[in-house]
């Protein structure tokens, strides 16, 4: 994950968003992959992916001392219909309970406007 964090003008943000209903990419989720959702809210402002800039994966060992690895994220860097530059990554191992669902999907970051 490193190389897509290396841009001095991008600020750390750490909130989870809110995909909006029926706006996930359902030919990514046909192979596995999570469905990056095509609209999203974060802090009462819907935002609307306008391109992809980067995608990529982050995995580590079995948390159990076994000598697989795991898929733990997908990051994806996107810009916005209205210009903003966020780094988004999905949770594929949220935490247990209540909040599992809304924990998967998460604005990691944005560049500074």
């Amino acid at each position: 994950m490193v190389a897509m964090n290396e841009r001095s003008d991008e600020v750390f943000v750490g909130d989870q968003i809110t995909p909006v209903d029926g706006a996930f990419d359902t030919s990514a989720m046909a192979t596995g992959a999570p469905g990056l959702p095509r609209r999203f809210v974060w802090r009462s402002t819907q935002y609307t992916v306008e391109r992809v800039l980067e995608t990529l994966k982050s995995s580590s060992s079995c948390r159990s001392g076994g000598g697989e690895m795991y898929l733990r994220k997908h990051w994806y860097r996107i810009r916005t219909t209205s210009g903003e530059v966020m780094t988004l990554y999905f949770n594929r191992q949220p935490h247990r309970g209540r909040r599992a669902t809304r924990d998967r999907w998460v604005l990691y970051s944005m560049a500074e406007s």
